[in-house]
């Protein structure tokens, strides 16, 4: 019988694209003050000086020769997950939004079997920074197609700040949705069952540098979601009906 590698509990997945300004800061402040957590920081072929950072400063990272764009990066990270038998993958970004402090509350549900996917929401205390007023239109938008067609009510469709189960990473470690893939992931794992919670996190604007998403590209995630929510339900629905 072949030896059973030992498991480890909880990685801090950071996916980052040209962060030169924020991802020192963010991962010095996970060294420093979080050294419970493993994390590995996705380097998605960032054009800036994102990898000289990290290697000069002997970070833990995974750097990909080509830009897969922000869902190629996190399935790397799954991947990273699953074959370093990770029990919990925590996704983080990049950016220095999201505080580390709330790690502890948004792997506690899955921790006590309580959920399998857990996402870490501005919207239910809406405290702290609550993103532009056009991002929350198209986010109560999406959130509410979301709990239309797949009878879920989650708040904080877009957020980054996420953790899931072992089945969850074994599962997006092999699929995970590459374009926008926060809403879609969601949708997936509701239609198959998953048990998916949020709890309330405060977030903070990024350190420093521009969101790669304009108002143009918002219109058209928003667009382009609401159809894959669709056609995510019909085929549900279809393969349903042919069993």
């Amino acid at each position: 019988m072949g030896e059973t590698k030992a498991r480890n509990h909880v990685l801090i997945m950071i996916p980052a694209y040209n962060e030169e300004q924020n991802i020192e800061a963010v991962v010095w402040n996970l060294e420093k003050n979080y050294p419970q957590y493993d994390y590995v920081v996705i380097n998605d072929c960032s054009t800036d000086n994102t990898l000289q950072i990290l290697d000069r400063n002997h970070f833990n990272y995974v750097s990909l020769p080509h830009n897969l764009g922000i869902g190629g990066a996190v399935q790397t990270g799954y991947i990273y997950a699953r074959e370093k038998n990770y029990d919990i993958a925590v996704q983080l970004d990049g950016d220095g939004q999201h505080d580390p402090a709330y790690i502890k509350d948004i792997i506690k549900p899955i921790e006590n079997n309580e959920a399998d996917y857990v996402i870490g929401s501005r919207f239910i205390n809406r405290e702290g920074f609550q993103s532009s007023t056009t991002r929350r239109m198209g986010i109560n938008i999406l959130s509410g197609w979301i709990r239309l067609l797949c009878g879920k009510k989650v708040y904080d469709v877009t957020s980054g700040f996420r953790a899931v189960n072992r089945n969850c990473i074994l599962r997006f470690a092999s699929e995970y949705p590459q374009d926008y893939p926060e809403p879609k992931a969601i949708i997936d794992a509701v239609l198959h069952g998953v048990r998916l919670t949020e709890v309330p996190v405060k977030m903070r604007e990024r350190l420093g540098g521009e969101s790669s998403i304009t108002l143009w590209k918002s219109v058209y995630y928003m667009i382009k979601v609401i159809l894959d929510i669709l056609l995510s339900r019909i085929s549900a629905g279809g393969s349903r009906n042919g069993r």
